[in-house]
């Protein structure tokens, strides 16, 4: 790390062999989403597979220049490729350019693994669907639009990712748009973005103005000569778009509603696309919070407030995909922690995105496959039992389980504890809260887990559960294996070292306890919320109506917090009477001075034309007039 607490970064170089292929990595999905919506229905019957297919084909490419970006020396795993100008205005020029390092190498493994994985189950999922050619097509085009974003040399390229990923994701969640909550949700997702974009777009133009460029090696290079003011309005504008996307508070009232898409949508949203977004934003920005010790403080404490704000929210879920949501939202909240930590969370941050991205979309796919097998209810109050009829979703569901409440040896525990181990070195309070947040998760994850698989059966009577096919359990098998297994990438500290030509060397601080004595305490939190979980729900009749009298806290929680009460609020309703008020002003000032002065005219035309009435002696009598008024005026001029 430079002086300064800058963290520079390394020009790239130019591409040659393999990595000159990386342009393919975004062009495969976009031209699969290019033919499927423009070839129409002759692709109904094969559609799927092209999909498939191209999303398979960016993993194999991701796959190849992540192999040799291993093979090149620590200094030179940082390559660009120059497409083509894409646009000069005034002092601005942007060119099309694309930047490969261990970033965004890891980003375009999970993105293409995990989405071609999602690419797959759907095959089976959406097979009776009437449009499945346009939800692939949507699909693609919701990859292609997360790979430019993570593939961009530059911000404004970023942000036309950014912008795709909005898109399809609105297409993706109103997919099936005749049902009205659908549709509303697509709406409510893509009105909330657009308040992070405004973040977003506003933080680039910022940097324009004040060092000149948008890249990110320019910014990083001159970001150090900036005032502290500057740096904190930038860090505080890309904190706002991160928000967005991530769905970190105040903006994260759109990611529940977002279940209403089809549930393959839900786990490209949740585990490889959208809400990682944010969190690469911030850690790729490094070079900006650093410099900006305000801006961290305040990413900090918007992720420990959404982290516990999340997580909260999944105790009182009974919808096991909004449950599943409240669960993403308290997780990238654990990200956003270990990002706005500095140096001694960066490497952290991403490590908990990979594996939570594993964990995630296993269990969205494994609840979407209890779906299946139980006629689309959503409603695990009744659901129980159903690991009898299910064991291939019970066991991959299980693994995943393990994995988010941090069980010992599973992905879960070595990402999201070193997380908590560097906020605890940093603040008590803060690391306070992240373990609470632990085992908070232990209670719902395992309430979700014994609503679901556990307990009597509370089954409709026309309600068969069933296995899912093969095309959709084998994905899940191999989002289980890589949700037990994941762990490995912390062995020898391989992905911080990996990650350092990006993020910097890992800032160790001494912890208030040994490592060990950390871990035993995490499990141990853990273990409370999942016996508290046991003893409470495990142990106890479920209703299938859920009950009325209960506690503030449990109707504050079923409602979100009430958090889309609180935005209605502060900003909706405040926002509805001001855009009333200057409607109003608009229509009798504005519109009165421009309709007062056209009625007057038109009145004083009225007037005038009854002068125009056909007669000779009346225009007579006007000239007469007229030349009297001229001598007298002359007469007066004279005698003056």
């Amino acid at each position: 790390m430079s002086e300064g607490g800058h963290i520079p970064v390394v020009d790239p170089t130019g591409t040659d062999g393999i990595s000159s292929l990386l342009w393919l990595v975004i062009a495969l999905p976009l031209l699969g989403a290019a033919v499927l919506l423009l070839a129409g229905r002759a692709t109904d019957k094969w559609g799927h597979w092209l999909g498939t297919l191209m999303s398979a084909g960016s993993f194999v490419v991701s796959l190849l220049l992540f192999v040799d970006l291993l093979g090149r020396d620590e200094g030179d795993r940082q390559v660009s490729q120059h497409l083509w100008e894409w646009f000069s205005v005034g002092g601005l020029e942007v060119g099309f350019d694309l930047l490969y390092d261990p970033l965004a190498a890891l980003f375009l493994l999970l993105i293409t693994g995990v989405g071609t994985l999602i690419h797959v189950y759907s095959i089976g999922y959406m097979e009776h669907d009437p449009r499945r050619r346009r939800f692939f097509a949507y699909l693609n085009l919701f990859v292609a639009a997360m790979l430019m974003l993570i593939l961009s040399e530059n911000y404004l390229g970023l942000f036309l990712g950014w912008e795709g990923v909005g898109l399809a994701s609105y297409l993706l969640i109103g997919f099936w748009q005749h049902k009205p909550s659908a549709a509303a949700a697509a709406k409510k997702a893509f009105v909330m973005n657009r308040v992070g974009d405004m973040g977003l777009s506003l933080a680039i133009a910022l940097m324009f103005v004040t060092f000149g460029t948008t890249s990110f090696s320019g910014v990083s290079a001159a970001a150090s000569g900036a005032s502290e003011n500057t740096l904190t309005a930038l860090g505080l504008l890309l904190l706002l778009g991160a928000c967005g996307k991530s769905a970190q508070v105040p903006l994260q009232g759109w990611l529940l509603d977002a279940m209403e898409g089809p549930t393959p949508v839900s786990a490209l949203i949740h585990a490889a696309t959208m809400v990682t977004a944010g969190v690469y934003l911030i850690v790729r920005s490094n070079f900006i919070f650093e410099l900006a010790s305000t801006a961290q403080t305040v990413v900090v404490i918007v992720a420990v407030v959404t982290l516990l704000w999340g997580a909260i929210i999944g105790c009182a879920k009974d919808d096991i995909k909004k449950a599943l949501a409240g669960s993403t939202m308290s997780q990238i909240g654990y990200m956003m922690l270990g990002a706005g930590l500095g140096a001694a969370g960066y490497a952290f941050a991403i490590f908990h995105l990979l594996t939570h991205g594993f964990f995630k979309a296993n269990m969205f796919l494994g609840a979407g496959s209890v779906m299946h097998g139980m006629n689309d209810d959503v409603d695990m109050r009744r659901y129980g039992a159903v690991r009898h009829a299910m064991p291939v979703t019970f066991l991959t569901f299980a693994m995943g389980y393990l994995a988010i409440i941090g069980f010992p040896g599973f992905s879960g525990f070595w990402s999201k504890d070193k997380i908590i181990e560097s906020a605890l070195a940093d603040s008590w309070l803060v690391g306070g809260l992240a373990l609470l947040g632990a085992g908070i998760t232990g209670f719902y994850m395992t309430r979700l887990m014994l609503l679901t698989f556990f307990t009597e059966k509370r089954w409709k009577d026309d309600v068969h559960p069933h296995e899912s096919p093969a095309v959709m359990t084998v994905p899940l098998i191999v989002l289980a294996a890589l949700s037990v297994l994941a762990g490995v990438l912390l062995l020898g500290d391989w992905i911080t070292d990996f990650l350092a030509p990006v993020v910097g060397e890992v800032a160790h601080h001494d912890p208030p306890l040994p490592a060990l004595a950390i871990t035993a305490l995490v499990t141990l939190v853990v273990a409370v919320g999942v016996a508290a979980a046991w003893f409470l729900v495990g142990k106890r009749e479920v209703p299938i109506t859920p009950p009325q009298d209960v506690s503030f806290a449990t109707r504050a929680a079923r409602n979100d917090l009430y958090g889309d009460a609180i935005n209605e609020g502060l900003v909706i309703g405040p926002g509805r009477h001001a855009v009333h008020g200057v409607t109003l002003a608009d229509r009798r000032a504005v519109d009165g001075v421009f309709t007062g002065t056209a009625a007057g005219i038109g009145a004083l035309g009225t007037v005038l034309r009854r002068a125009q009435n056909g007669f000779v002696r009346s225009y007579a009598l006007s000239l007469l007039g007229g030349v009297l008024l001229v001598l007298l005026a002359l007469l007066a001029v004279n005698l003056v």
